[in-house]
């Protein structure tokens, strides 16, 4: 499909092409979100069958730095694109 066809397609219906671009973000960040609890998990399940999680005074965290801010940037980028997604949605009613 040629560039001017989609660019129609956008002018015909501005407001279902900016719905399907919310929908395209929603479920990216939803994804990248849902993937990076279930990295989490994985990771700590790894840890717990290989007897390396020792209970030091009630510490959760088990993760080096770096790991943790790897998942920290997913889950900011995860939910940023959730608030894009709602962004667009909600801009496309204004149409």
């Amino acid at each position: 499909m040629s560039l001017q066809a989609l660019w129609s397609v956008f002018l015909a219906h501005p407001a279902q092409s900016l719905n399907a671009l919310a929908l395209f973000f929603g479920l990216a960040g939803s994804w990248l979100l849902l993937a990076t609890r279930v990295r989490e998990q994985r990771a700590v399940a790894r840890l717990i069958d290989g007897g390396a999680v020792r209970d030091m005074a009630g510490e959760v965290c088990v993760f080096d730095a770096p790991t943790q801010r790897l998942n920290g940037f997913f889950y900011r980028f995860g939910s940023a694109g959730l608030a894009l997604s709602l962004a667009l949605s909600w801009g496309s009613t204004q149409l």
